[in-house]
């Protein structure tokens, strides 16, 4: 619940922060105004974290430019466009920080793309009109150090609503990427989003066709690094709006025969988005949002709608779901224009998430568990957690078993890198051994000789150079 004294205490704290207040008397100086705007404001309000500071001022581009330069170490202009300059201003003992400053806007939009025609305004209340949520439409003049809050932003901070300034059919209708955000900050703020505002994403959810791709993903991560990506997946899904650029999701929630009875996926699918984040920050304290493994933990039965058989007696099977799950998930995260290190490592936790559930079932030999190591290769860490968020089962018995496993196939793995060097298993004899040993030159036999020295690798451990070479003549003479 928001305390409005302490809260105006944290913006007198912002205002007087040493980066505000240099920007704020060089304005003032050069005769102009100048506010602290949106996020920052909303978040000293809350008592959150205040990570990046945007000022909005009646200054011409041009203007900010000159006033900026000499208070900063770095200038670029890439925003000029659309009135926005950007800085980095010293600060005591560190690396600088970051400042955008944009001139006061008053733009509007044709509807067809997300370009506005830009106008530069007036007035900040103007300014603020323009913007998307009403606790965002906030702004905190320095260095006299007032409130602007036009559309009534602290009520709803008061009471955790999100809603728009203005219509919510013509906010969403100039910018359809607003309609994310709004599922976003209901997840990183814990609000409710209007009623009104709500219907309207529904309503306008195809507007969405003309945002680019790169926009949506960004949206998408943004959403996946809050503590509660849960909340706004629920949003995305139950206002239609994920269905234009994940529908995978929204087909998790599968049809259920009256006859055949299987865990609910959707459902399942954000247990274990929960319970991957809980993990995360278990196993990895202080460290930033694992979006790769949070979009693995949602994504990781998006196989099982293509899969789905009703078996006779009422079981359901999702037979290879886990190997048709990996490659829709890199197919739509390419779509999506996600970094390939990035889909990669989905794909390959979607595709080995059911692979330790064979290890349950029986005591795996230290060649399965060496292959376990080589398949996950960098993602193994990330395997663990998403592994173990898997066992969503309500039956205690079952759960303490599971985990139990797990916690032995780490404990061999663990002894494994003692012994050898597990996650970077290669032949005891490279490419240029192989050829000389043999008497061939490169082609498709030194790499059959290769893959027979690395399987060997796996299967028995180390050999020794001189055993292996005597392996690699016996297998050769086989071959004839």
């Amino acid at each position: 619940m928001l305390n409005m004294a302490e809260g105006l205490e944290r913006l007198r704290a912002l205002a007087e922060g040493p980066v505000v207040s240099a920007v704020a008397a060089a304005f003032q100086n050069a005769g102009f105004e100048l506010a602290v705007v949106g996020g920052p404001v909303r978040d000293a309000l809350l008592g959150r974290a205040v990570n990046d500071l945007d000022f909005t001022t009646n200054a011409s581009p041009d203007e900010i430019l000159k006033i900026v330069t000499p208070i900063s170490t770095a200038q670029w202009d890439i925003g000029r466009a659309f009135g926005t300059i950007g800085a980095r201003m010293p600060v005591p003992g560190g690396a600088g920080e970051q400042v955008e400053i944009t001139t006061y806007r008053a733009d509007s939009y044709d509807g067809v793309t997300r370009k506005p025609t830009v106008e530069f305004g007036d007035t900040i209340e103007g300014d603020l009109a323009r913007r998307d949520f009403l606790v965002n439409a906030m702004a905190l003049q320095v260095p006299e150090i007032k409130l602007v809050d036009p559309t009534g932003g602290v009520e709803d901070l008061v009471t955790g609503i999100l809603r728009t300034p203005a219509d919510p059919n013509v906010s969403f209708g100039d910018d359809p990427l607003r309609m994310l955000r709004a599922a976003r900050f209901s997840a990183q703020l814990g609000f409710e989003i209007e009623a009104r505002t709500r219907e309207a994403i529904g309503r306008l959810r195809e507007t969405l066709k003309i945002v680019s791709p790169e926009r949506i993903q960004g949206e998408l991560v943004r959403l996946m690094q809050t503590d509660d990506p849960v909340r706004g997946i629920r949003v995305l899904v139950d206002t239609g709006l994920i269905e234009e650029f994940l529908p995978e999701v929204s087909a998790l929630r599968l049809e259920v025969d009256e006859h055949h009875h299987h865990k609910d996926v959707y459902e399942h699918s954000l247990t274990v988005l929960t319970q991957a984040i809980e993990l995360e920050h278990a196993r990895n304290p202080g460290d930033a949002p694992d979006v790769p493994l949070r979009i693995a933990a949602l994504l990781h039965d998006i196989g099982k709608p293509r899969t789905r058989k009703l078996e006779p007696g009422g079981a359901v099977t999702f037979h290879h779901h886990d190997v048709v799950g990996s490659r829709m998930a890199r197919k739509r995260l390419q779509a999506l224009r996600f970094d390939g290190v990035t889909t990669d490592a989905v794909a390959t936790l979607i595709e080995l998430h059911l692979r330790f559930f064979g290890y349950a079932e029986g005591a795996w030999t230290d060649a399965a568990v060496r292959r376990y190591v080589r398949d996950a290769g960098d993602v193994l860490e990330r395997l663990h957690i998403l592994t173990r968020a898997d066992v969503t089962t309500r039956n205690r018995r079952k759960a303490a078993r599971l985990a139990s496993a797990y916690d032995d196939i780490e404990k061999r793995i663990a002894d494994l890198r003692e012994q050898e060097e597990i996650d970077s298993i290669r032949p005891e004899l490279d490419g240029n051994q192989i050829q000389q040993i043999l008497g061939i030159t490169p082609g498709r036999e030194v790499g059959e000789a290769y893959r027979f020295l690395l399987d060997l690798r796996l299967d028995e451990g180390v050999l020794g150079p001189d055993a292996a070479e005597q392996r690699l003549r016996d297998w050769w003479a086989a071959r004839g």
